[in-house]
């Protein structure tokens, strides 16, 4: 699972810099990790995206943003709490969820917005 910095989130998820809409710049849907290392609900999650990662390898990116790291990325997207999962699929606007989610909720919402299976 990949670490994203300023530089990298650019390349592979949106290059807000040259964009104004939204122009995801992945080749496969993404879930985006905000998350905190002092932070208990996340370290709930990590285990639950590390087994979605396996499972769905080759079909969705999982990544993570250290919001302490990463503060510009954490207030463009208006993080207030973490962890908050941005669901990415691969033609569509993103999907902001909040807190811990369960790995079944992961699932749905992976084959209803993400429209992976």
């Amino acid at each position: 699972m990949e670490h994203l910095t300023l530089e990298t989130f650019k390349e592979k998820v949106f290059d807000y810099e040259k964009n104004k809409e939204w122009k995801f710049e992945g080749d496969k849907p993404a879930i985006i990790d905000f998350y905190a290392n002092w932070c208990a609900p996340c370290k709930m999650v990590a285990p639950i995206l590390e087994e979605l990662a396996q499972e769905y390898d080759g079909k969705l990116d999982i990544y993570k943003v250290n919001t302490e790291e990463q503060q510009e990325l954490a207030g463009m997207f208006g993080i207030q709490s973490i962890p908050s999962i941005l669901f990415v699929p691969k033609d569509a606007q993103p999907q902001m969820a909040m807190g811990a989610l369960p790995k079944e909720t992961f699932k749905k919402t992976i084959e209803d917005v993400l429209n992976v299976n």
